[in-house]
């Protein structure tokens, strides 16, 4: 599915349908489980984050939903026809961007976009139709004959991109699609896989980047050695970890004791010749009464520094350790 023959319903999708699912996915290496009963889903127009930090398992998932590897135990279902009983046919549904650049450096940009438009079956004017819309999308056109090998690293990105939107997926699996791009190309790619969304395709997105699941999915599957930690809106994780949004006052005397009484329990600290007192909040809209009660207790305050909870709070608190920790 395409943005160009989307079925459209005042602007939006027309009714979501689950086009991939897993059960209970599994893939040992020895002893040492790196995936262990994963279990997914994506419906039509949907960008699904899979977070975690590096060596998770999330490109050992990825492998698995696209039938590059075999899961040791389990089920992937692709447009409801399952991925091990109907591999040639389910795999024309999907499009696998992998994190390791999948280009032949020594063709040309269109060259490439030919060569796995014809690897997924397309006839060569539908290929050469494609392959001329997709380097515009991915702002590449004025490089279609330009060879590979001298691209930066973000043209190769975007250049990967396409090659995976070649066939037209109806399922696109994107793993760390933005590692080591410029603010360009990461910009342009947030463009098209959201544009690819909205067409009605159900998006996978794999990422160590909390700021990048936080724009684009709608949901998140934070995922930890292998295994689902926790999953569901942005919101609704912080909710589950308990975070809260937290203030830290910066002052040049030492705040008298009781200053914040009835609004929570301050922690104090010192930061060279200044002190500080940190507090977590009910909610933001208690900030401006914690600085008042700051001035007002006999400290003039210097600095504040105003903490809003987001996916890397719930992941450390949920896991233990911060997301981008080394596994």
């Amino acid at each position: 599915m395409t943005p160009e023959n989307a079925t459209h319903t005042n602007g939006a999708v027309a009714a979501a349908a689950e086009l991939i699912s897993a059960e209970g996915l599994s893939k040992w290496y020895g002893s040492r489980a790196a995936v262990g009963e994963l279990s997914l889903a994506a419906q039509a127009g949907e960008i699904v984050g899979l977070l975690g930090p590096n060596g998770a398992g999330k490109t050992t998932t990825l492998s698995m939903l696209s039938g590059v590897i075999a899961p040791d135990t389990g089920n992937v279902k692709i447009g409801g026809l399952d991925l091990a009983a109907n591999p040639i046919v389910a795999r024309r549904k999907l499009g696998l961007v992998p994190q390791s650049i999948a280009l032949y450096p020594t063709l040309t940009a269109l060259e490439n976009l030919h060569f796995f438009g014809k690897i997924q079956g397309l006839a060569a004017n539908d290929a050469a139709s494609r392959a001329s819309r997709l380097l515009e999308t991915v702002g590449l056109s004025d490089r279609a004959s330009d060879i590979v090998a001298g691209f930066s690293g973000g043209m190769k990105r975007r250049l990967n991109l396409a090659c995976g939107m070649i066939h037209s997926p109806a399922v696109l699996l994107l793993d760390e699609p933005t590692v080591g791009v410029d603010p360009q190309s990461r910009g342009r790619i947030f463009e098209v896989v959201e544009t690819v969304a909205a067409a009605g395709a159900a998006v996978i997105y794999s990422t160590h980047y909390m700021e990048e699941v936080e724009r684009l999915c709608s949901r998140v599957i934070l995922i930890d050695h292998g295994h689902v930690v926790a999953g569901g809106t942005t919101a609704e994780l912080i909710a589950l970890a308990g975070s809260a949004p937290r203030i830290d006052v910066m002052t040049r005397d030492e705040l008298k004791a009781g200053w914040c009484d009835g609004i929570g329990r301050a922690v104090a600290f010192a930061d060279g010749a200044r002190f500080g007192a940190s507090l977590e909040l009910a909610a933001l809209d208690q900030a401006p009464e914690v600085i008042r009660r700051a001035e007002r207790a006999g400290g003039e305050v210097l600095e504040v520094h105003l903490h809003r909870p987001n996916l890397q709070d719930a992941f450390l608190k949920l896991t233990g350790h911060a997301l981008r920790d080394s596994q």
